[in-house]
């Protein structure tokens, strides 16, 4: 299939941010990637491009050059976490999208986000939880950017859902360098220690589904998993927008 044409995309991409967030708003029907007339936040053939193909490691939601039920790195060191349903790659033309509600304030797109994670769960009815959580921002990082990306995707999934969202359940407790910023033998020690359960009864016994924009080496998720699980969770599934490929 050939990439859509982004008029609509460049356009908003290059406004300041309150313009942009004014402008997808004015802008409701139409395709937030290709500009066209469309019902929902993506028209039908730009859903079916930007919607994750072909086989998955079920764990880390890596691609698999054949059908397996894991990839070999989460056979021989499994994750905290149980599963990883993502929804689309990152790569263009998903990862402006991405870039534009993170760093541009564009957050309209986290509907057309949650759109997309409901489509991915709707084709795994193995997707089960009790309750969504998003990752958090440590409070410095939430002060300077306003608002958490992940937490305005997991609002309108945990309503299309019908469950609760522990918002306040756990805490990032430590101002953590930005990962992408780190070598990938670096973000593991980097994430140590950063999250905290701030209500367990909220989260003991309960199957949760973690809400992410981006996953790349896995280590912000294995680290909260890890804090989930050490507080009685039951199980933990990642649902991310976009999945990098890993190296």
């Amino acid at each position: 299939m050939n990439l859509p044409d982004l008029p609509l995309l460049s356009a908003v991409c290059r406004l300041p941010a309150a313009v942009a967030q004014l402008a997808v708003r004015l802008l409701p029907g139409c395709c937030a990637l290709c500009g066209n007339a469309a019902a929902s936040p993506f028209c039908a053939r730009c859903r079916r491009y930007a919607m994750n193909a072909g086989p998955c490691c079920r764990v880390c939601a890596c691609a698999l050059a054949v059908p397996a039920p894991a990839c070999g790195r989460c056979l021989a060191q499994p994750p905290a976490y149980d599963v990883s349903v993502a929804a689309t790659r990152y790569a263009p033309p998903v990862d402006l999208l991405v870039q534009a509600l993170k760093f541009r304030a564009q957050l309209p797109l986290a509907q057309a986000f949650a759109e997309l994670l409901l489509q991915a769960i709707a084709e795994d009815p193995g997707v089960i939880g009790d309750l969504v959580i998003a990752v958090p921002l440590s409070a410095e990082r939430l002060a300077e950017r306003g608002f958490n990306q992940a937490q305005e995707i997991a609002k309108p999934l945990a309503r299309a859902l019908h469950l609760p969202l522990a918002g306040d359940a756990c805490v990032r407790v430590r101002d953590t360098l930005p990962q992408s910023g780190l070598a990938p033998a670096d973000r593991r020690d980097n994430m140590r220690g950063a999250f905290a359960i701030m209500r367990r009864p909220a989260i003991a016994g309960r199957r949760v589904l973690v809400v992410d924009d981006v996953m790349t080496t896995g280590h912000t998720l294995d680290a909260l998993a890890a804090c989930l699980k050490r507080h009685g969770a039951a199980s933990v599934t990642n649902l991310v927008v976009a999945r990098t490929p890993l190296r």
